[in-house]
């Protein structure tokens, strides 16, 4: 049996968000220790808390909202690459990855090791970058940061740039542990109809002989 490859955040309190955005908090309305017959609890949490996918709706007025995007972006072959060490990633580091098997781009940055402190600077993709990936046919791009732009942008180049090359956007993944090579993803959102985003449960194995793009 393959091996599951965990790569989600874990949602805990503590976990460091976006500056302002509201932090993960879990609580029991119901709650066993005081004489009820089941525990049932309540969720507190931003979209965008941990490993996530954000939605077009997330970055544009009119973009379309996470419980309608197509789901096959998010299933699929993997391509792992190692580009650590670098404040911008460009077309030269992803020149020798094989999008035409695995066309889906994961990113270990290692720019976001402590999950209790948000960072304050992150590695970012370049826009020549991004239209290579698009003209390779790339389907989603995720990296183990919490955005695919930089943490003081406004106009969110980046966002608007994989958008309009039809590529979805995962953020916060959990690369650490994770080797550079080609895997099978599943990563599904939520179906949140008109949300700007969604937690997902992002998961990698070595690839099945007879899995698809």
């Amino acid at each position: 049996m393959n091996e599951i490859y965990d790569i989600t955040i874990p949602v805990r309190e503590g976990l460091a968000v976006w500056p302002g955005d509201t932090p993960y908090r879990f609580t029991l309305g119901w709650d066993m220790a005081q004489g009820q017959s089941v525990n049932v609890g309540a969720v507190t949490m931003s979209a965008h808390t941990g490993t996530h996918a954000d939605a077009p709706f997330h970055f544009s007025r009119d973009g379309v909202g996470m419980g309608e995007l197509d789901l096959s972006p998010y299933l699929g072959r993997a391509v792992v690459a190692d580009v650590q060490n670098r404040e911008t990633i460009g077309k030269e580091a992803l020149l020798d990855l094989d999008f035409a098997t695995a066309p889906r781009l994961l990113l270990k940055t290692g720019g976001w090791t402590d999950h209790a402190v948000f960072p304050e600077t992150i590695p970012t993709l370049t826009l020549e970058a991004i239209a290579y990936l698009a003209q390779c046919g790339v389907v989603l791009v995720g990296l183990d940061v919490p955005s695919v732009d930089a943490i003081d942008s406004k106009d969110l180049p980046n966002h608007h740039a994989l958008n309009a090359g039809n590529i979805r956007i995962l953020e916060s993944l959990d690369l650490r542990a994770i080797e550079p090579g080609i895997y099978d993803l599943i990563a599904l959102p939520l179906k949140l109809m008109g949300a700007d985003g969604s937690p997902v449960r992002a998961v990698l194995r070595r690839p099945i002989a007879s899995s698809g793009a």
